[in-house]
Parts: C-alpha cells; structure tokens; sequence
C-alpha cells in the first residue's frame, strides 16, 4: 500500500459559507486558497495554514448528501505543541467572544481545549496526546469525567 503522510483537510458543513470562512480564519489564521461553484453559485472553500498546510474545507450543508447537523460533536481534534499553546488559543477565543470551554490538563493523558464554530461544532484541540501508532491503549470513561485504561483491544 502507499506510504499514508496526513490527512489533507477536514470538510464540515456549514449554514452559512461566509460566517465560517471569516471565523475560522480568525481563529486558526488560515489562507482562503480556493472557491467552489456550481452552476455559478458559491457552495465550498478550502482553507489551508500557510506552514502546515493542514486544510479545512467547508460546504453549505444545503448542498451536502444528507444535509448533516454535527452540532455538538467533535468530528476531528487539531494537535498543537504544548499546553501553553492550548491556552493562547483559549485566550484568542474568549478575546473574540468565540465559545469555548476551559483547557482541561490530565498531566502524562495529554490536555485539550474545546472551542465551538458558528454551527455548534465542537472544535477539539490536543496536546501531548499520548495515543500513538504502535501502542494500544484502551480507555473507558465513567459519568463523572473519569476514566481507566486497559492494554488488550476488545475489537480484536
């Protein structure tokens, strides 16, 4: 099989194309770098960070298969490097009066931030996550937002 190297972008549906360009280029500081039209009318973006090239490519949920509503679930989690990091964007979100939630730090379990777009969904962001190729690790959560990790797979 082919050598997989990342992941290209991410593609949400939004209500409203213009809102979550403008909001997610502020929040991540990411380049519009192309436009989608169909029959003349604007349906898509694709935006990209300018070092990274991590892409977000957004969609009118109008026009998407099933019209789906993600509100509220976190479809994908952004890596950055350091807590500290988590933090600035925590600041960043609450200085432009983004939803978002507190930087949760579970110390050598890795931290994460959530910050919630235009439509609800919920924009997860990691650091030192300590999930890795090459080692299982199982986790189970309880009702109380603790958890316990096993080692042997229950899938197989």
């Amino acid at each position: 099989m082919a050598a997989l190297s990342r992941i290209r972008h991410v593609k949400l549906p939004v209500t409203d194309l213009a809102r979550s360009v403008a909001w997610y280029r502020d929040l991540l500081e990411l380049e519009l770098v192309a436009e989608f039209r169909e029959q003349g009318e604007l349906r898509g973006a694709q935006l990209m960070h300018p070092a990274s090239g991590f892409g977000i490519a957004l969609r009118e949920r109008e026009f998407c298969a099933g019209k789906p509503d993600l509100a509220g679930f976190d479809v994908f989690a952004i890596e950055v490097g350091s807590v500290d990091d988590l933090h600035q964007l925590a600041a960043r979100a609450a200085e432009r009066d983004y939803p978002h939630h507190e930087v949760v730090d579970r110390g050598e379990y890795g931290a994460f931030l959530n910050i919630i777009d235009p439509d609800g969904l919920c924009v997860r962001f990691l650091a030192n996550n300590p999930l890795n190729a090459g080692r299982f690790t199982g986790i189970d959560s309880d009702d109380q937002g603790g958890f316990t990790l096993y080692d042997t797979p229950t899938l197989g």
